[in-house]
């Protein structure tokens, strides 16, 4: 337990709940070095991330990141302009310990979600709603260049148009709508029948070889923007190095025992 999240593991599964409705700035430090501890945890298999409030996240928190580091938003010369930069580059490495967790990870949304909040979502791999989720680009209705990755991981979720309706408008959408241009998978009754079926995916997930999980959203992950060529070289230097394992011989004796296989790893 930290001042702004809390992270469980349970059966090599992990719950990382957000604990407060906006980011200070000590939550960026926080999760950032817990998706990086969570990173080198070999046993890990999936992680959840999901909120304890009324609403998954109000975003930055500005009142707080004014506060904290004031004189760097009031203009300055280059000495300010300078740290400025490499503070927007902290807060930006905190989304990004997300997005280059080994292991797939599975957003949980309810109520509002805006800002800094759908930049958090944008970095997991899924995302899941309940009802009354609503999510906003929101930093263009208050003078900011989104710049913690929205701008930069949602047009592959949700394609350019959508992102760019999104950022220009800074609008409203609600969950049937983020479930029709594709930000979340499946929509639930509440924000509890969510979270269940987060842990429902991640039991499936988990039960599945886990080196293998781990190769998928590698091979996934390098050909985000590569060519179909230079995906599909990378994945048969991946399996040439990676295949044979103790789990693919667990696979094929389950098979053809005709039981549940028992992977373990290796």
């Amino acid at each position: 337990m930290s001042e702004t999240i809390a992270v469980h593991i349970d059966d090599s599964i992990a719950t990382v709940t957000l604990q407060q409705l906006t980011m200070k700035p000590a939550f960026f430090a926080e999760i950032g070095a817990a998706f990086r501890e969570l990173a080198g945890n070999a046993e890990l298999r999936a992680v959840i991330v999901c909120a304890s409030g009324k609403a998954f996240s109000y975003g930055l928190d500005l009142s707080a990141a004014f506060s904290d580091q004031g004189e760097l938003f009031r203009g300055g010369l280059a000495a300010e302009r300078t740290r400025l930069l490499a503070y927007i580059g902290e807060l930006q490495g905190a989304f990004n310990a997300i997005a280059e967790c080994p292991v797939p990870v599975i957003a949980v949304v309810h109520n509002w979600c805006i800002g800094g909040g759908l930049d958090l979502i944008s970095a997991c791999d899924i995302r899941l709603a309940s009802r009354d989720a609503v999510f906003s680009l929101r930093e263009t209705r208050i003078a900011i260049v989104a710049d913690l990755g929205s701008l930069q991981r949602l047009p592959a979720i949700i394609g350019q148009g959508h992102t760019r309706e999104l950022a220009f408008t800074g609008k409203d959408i609600d969950a049937e709508h983020a479930r029709r241009i594709g930000l979340i998978n499946e929509i639930y009754d509440d924000r509890a029948a969510s979270v269940q079926a987060a842990q429902a995916m991640a039991a499936d997930i988990a039960a599945n070889p886990p080196l293998t999980v781990r190769g998928v959203k590698n091979v996934l992950d390098y050909g985000a923007d590569k060519s179909v060529a230079d995906g599909l070289a990378y994945v048969a230097a991946w399996n040439s190095a990676f295949l044979a394992s103790e789990d693919l011989g667990e696979a094929a004796a389950a098979f053809m025992a005709k039981r549940s296989p028992r992977f373990k790893g290796r």
